[in-house]
């Protein structure tokens, strides 16, 4: 008889790396290194409202699946947005925080959010909610999330009162291209014009890109990218940032051959950087900053340079971030997302859960209205 039992970790450095890698594998924004330099440089921790609180379960004593969590004392920089439910609960006089959230901090990027090695996930799924549903009442959350997970979790995870949710990001899919001239072969005329007269205004004004991978970043560049990303943010929202220089030296010291640094010089001069991340079959684009602003600079750096990066290095799949329907005309497809929610109190519950499915309807509309604005060619 399978005998399942679980325990809650304050930090992921109580968890084996090797472990939590042989469950995860090397995918970055799940692996061990990513989520232990987040806790490390206090990017996460009870003051900045991502308390970790990671969930593992065991077989008999055997370490059968992980899920990272965060107890959460606020909505930000989660990218699946519930301001209006924990809005309501406040009109109702009533606590919406702290809730438990499961996912990676800071990042919209899907992938394995409960990583599972057992012959029967269903088993380990309903164990799995059952302990979230046990915990959120003994601890007073509000309830439990799961975000950005893939499709087929989505689905299992979302039964016995949880609701699933849906979300559109773009994204650009290499189709077996040799050449950036290739992918602009299957564009419209007028599109590719377009594009090549944005990147003919990057050569016009005597910019040229260089890219660093692995111990070619230095950690003077790392230093300039982040002096480039807290201004950066601080110009756009008023703060550095949810990302500190300890994390980026982290970073660059425990995973730098998964790290890609583009840098746009102007006269010999860094003016301009982007910060990406490599997965098995994908190019992370995720961070960027500059010090002036240039004409056409951000999507030359930000998007085609990430096109040409995912086809020099026959990567399938080009992912640079949430939200942003300006890249569609640039060959970026909407593609859904999902996460799962569980809400305690059922008055709550049913309301969101209706809410949910009209907006699902609306958010289906909205993928394929986006889908016809694709600059394809008609096959």
């Amino acid at each position: 008889m399978s005998a399942l039992s679980h325990q809650w970790f304050t930090s992921i450095n109580q968890i084996d790396a090797n472990e939590w890698q042989r469950l995860f594998g090397s995918e970055p924004f799940t692996c061990h290194a990513f989520l232990y330099a987040l806790e490390q440089s206090q990017c996460v921790n009870e003051q900045t409202g991502w308390q970790p609180k990671h969930l593992a379960v065991y077989e008999n004593n055997k370490l059968i699946a992980l899920a990272p969590g965060y107890l959460k004392s606020h909505s930000y920089g989660e990218y699946v947005f519930d301001w209006a439910w924990a809005e309501a609960y406040e009109q109702h006089g009533l606590e919406y925080y702290p809730k438990w959230l499961c996912g990676v901090p800071f990042s919209p990027i899907e992938g394995k959010r409960i990583a599972i090695e057992h012959n029967d996930h269903d088993l380990v799924y309903h164990y799995i909610k059952k302990q979230l549903n046990t915990h959120s009442i003994d601890q007073s959350w509000s309830g439990w999330h799961i975000n950005f997970c893939e499709q087929a979790q989505a689905n299992s995870l979302c039964t016995e009162r949880v609701m699933q949710r849906v979300g559109v990001q773009f994204q650009w899919f290499n189709k077996g291209f040799n050449t950036f001239d290739d992918f602009l072969q299957t564009l419209t005329a007028r599109k590719r014009k377009t594009l090549k007269k944005e990147r003919a205004k990057i050569v016009q004004q005597n910019i040229t890109i260089e890219w660093l991978h692995g111990v070619q970043i230095t950690p003077e560049i790392m230093q300039l990218f982040c002096e480039f990303y807290q201004r950066t943010y601080l110009k756009r929202s008023g703060h550095l940032g949810y990302l500190n220089m300890e994390f980026f030296i982290l970073l660059h010291a425990l995973m730098s051959e998964q790290l890609v640094i583009m840098l746009a010089k102007k006269d010999d001069k860094v003016i301009a950087a982007t910060l990406s991340l490599i997965g098995e079959n994908t190019l992370y684009g995720r961070y960027w900053g500059a010090n002036e602003d240039v004409d056409s600079l951000h999507f030359e750096l930000c998007y085609y340079q990430g096109i040409e990066f995912a086809i020099k290095h026959n990567l399938s799949c080009f992912h640079s971030g949430a939200q942003g329907e300006h890249k569609i005309a640039r060959g970026f497809e909407p593609v859904l997302t999902y996460s799962a929610h569980h809400i305690v109190d059922g008055d709550f519950s049913n309301a969101i859960s209706d809410y949910l499915k009209r907006e699902s309807q609306h958010i289906h509309i909205y993928k394929d209205q986006c889908a016809e604005l694709l600059p394809f060619k008609n096959e």
